[in-house]
């Protein structure tokens, strides 16, 4: 099962996905600059393998929610994500607020 649904963020619009899988969920957060996944998302490959596409990406681990991912600190982001003033550790609310504001 997939749900699709808006999710507001110190008054930004965000669009929040998830995807009920066996045994796990996979988590996006998104907007139309970047996104933020649960673990499922491979930073390095983002990094490395398409380097030459701007991607702006967060994963954050140990989360099974999308009100859990929002409070999560990211434990990656990729190197395009940097450009917005993202970090490892930050709180995900806070780095989506960040690309929010860039819209």
């Amino acid at each position: 099962m997939m749900e699709v649904y808006p999710i507001t963020i110190e008054g930004q619009t965000f669009t929040a996905i998830t995807v009920k899988l066996p045994y796990t969920n996979l988590l996006v957060i998104s907007n139309e600059i970047g996104y933020v996944m649960c673990g499922a998302l491979d930073v390095e490959l983002l990094n490395e393998k398409l380097s030459d596409r701007p991607i702006v990406a967060g994963r954050a681990v140990g989360v099974k929610t999308i009100a859990e991912l929002q409070e999560a600190e990211l434990e990656s982001v990729t190197h395009h994500a940097r450009q917005y003033g993202w970090q490892q550790g930050m709180k995900v609310r806070e780095a989506l607020v960040k690309i929010g504001q860039e819209k």
